[in-house]
């Protein structure tokens, strides 16, 4: 009897100190969501809710980083939710994944708060680029809803004064900050750029829920070193490599 196909790969984060397992052929998580974990300044202790975790990669590299945290994810596709409980269990991680659209929140979410709420979600406007054909890829990719939407439903999520945090393109910046201005404060941005003097074309947004602190710019995040890519000048610069490889949060004088 032939055993069936795994259209999956297991792949190491965190220099094997995670292994999650993700579709061959659909979304496949690159250095965009160690680099949000690596952002969140959370204790042991507190709880952390991710809306759209997909297989988990950002939910376990926190949790790898920071033993003792609460974790729940919500996730929109069946299969990708299984593969990150999956992943919970393989990685001994306890977390909660909760199936479910944030724009009608399941009950048993509804009914809780949280420390943390993070999100890593679709980045790219449907008018403007195609849409993959891959069910799972085109949904993890191609936005749907608003950032208003998800700035909303994060924030309901949150305690008083709890933390969100997110990453996203640029371009987003001035609806984020407009959606935020009367509602949060200790807002960062921490803007992430390929090479050195290359315009920025990620942010991480940082905020707490009902506070009124300033909002800061914070210094890039140079993500490799040289000028230019080449095979000799590829390499991850010292800061980036120390997260994506050590599993070392950003230098405490630059988190938010």
């Amino acid at each position: 009897m032939t055993a069936p196909k795994d259209h999956t790969t297991c792949d190491a984060f965190l220099d094997g100190r995670v292994h999650i397992r993700q579709p061959k052929n659909g979304y496949r998580a690159a250095t965009d969501p160690v680099f949000l974990a690596a952002s969140i300044p959370a204790k042991a202790g507190e709880s952390v809710l991710e809306l759209g975790c997909g297989v988990g990669v950002v939910l376990f590299c926190l949790g790898a980083r920071i033993p003792g945290l609460s974790l729940t994810g919500l996730e929109l596709q069946s299969a990708y939710a299984n593969l990150a409980r999956r992943n919970a269990q393989e990685n001994d991680i306890n977390a909660q994944v909760v199936s479910g659209n944030l724009m009608e929140m399941p009950s048993e979410l509804r009914a809780q708060s949280f420390d943390h709420v993070i999100f890593n979600p679709p980045f790219y406007d449907n008018a403007k680029v195609s849409a993959p054909k891959d069910t799972g890829k085109s949904q993890a990719h191609v936005m749907v809803l608003s950032i208003e939407n998800w700035i909303d439903a994060a924030l309901k999520r949150l305690k008083p004064k709890g933390r969100l945090s997110f990453i996203h393109r640029t371009e987003i910046l001035p609806q984020a900050l407009g959606c935020l201005a009367d509602v949060a404060g200790d807002i960062t941005v921490k803007p992430l750029t390929s090479r050195q003097d290359q315009a920025a074309k990620r942010v991480i947004i940082s905020c707490r829920k009902g506070t009124k602190g300033p909002s800061v710019l914070l210094p890039p995040l140079v993500v490799h070193k040289g000028s230019a890519h080449s095979r000799d000048a590829g390499a991850y610069s010292d800061i980036a490599q120390s997260i994506l490889r050590d599993g070392k949060s950003l230098p405490p004088n630059e988190l938010p």
